[in-house]
């Protein structure tokens, strides 16, 4: 089987498994995102079985389901897209998983702060160690800012 070739001519530079499981990531981010906005949008289904996994969320969700299910959508919308665009090597794709983890972190300092130690003691530290790999020179050499540029610019680079 043949590797893929990243869009530069150059071979790809970080692991081929890790690289592919940030990309999944992306579509689970969009399946989970997508549940929880049809959920919020249509409650008492059967499918808010899931939800007991984190009650106390869906509790406090279901007080501005409307927004929060449309909010759900739109984020799942955006991790379709940058899960498309993570595979293509769009650097658009890297900065947006790059966000999307730095928020993340944010959200668990704020766990941590209001005392949650377990859930934010244990998402800051899987977050940091994502954020180290994101940040590598290993999975930034997958990403060329020249395909993102239009046709006509990208000769100029």
């Amino acid at each position: 089987m043949r590797m893929p070739v990243h869009p530069s001519g150059r071979g790809r530079t970080s692991s081929q498994f890790a690289f592919t499981v940030v990309g999944i990531f992306f579509y689970f981010a969009m399946t989970m995102a997508l549940y929880a906005g049809v959920t919020l949008l249509h409650p008492g289904t059967v499918f808010d079985g899931l939800w007991s996994l984190n009650s106390g969320a869906h509790r406090e969700l279901l007080m501005f389901r409307k927004l929060a299910g449309l909010f759900f959508l739109i984020l799942a919308a955006v991790a379709a897209t940058a899960g498309l665009g993570w595979f293509r090597h769009r650097v658009w794709a890297w900065r947006l998983a790059v966000f999307g983890i730095c928020t993340q972190v944010f959200g668990d300092c704020v766990n941590l702060i209001r005392g949650d130690l377990l859930r934010g003691g244990s998402g800051l530290m899987i977050g940091a160690a994502l954020l180290v790999y994101l940040l590598s020179s290993n999975i930034r050499k997958n990403f060329n800012s020249a395909a993102d540029a239009p046709a006509g610019q990208r000769a100029a680079h």
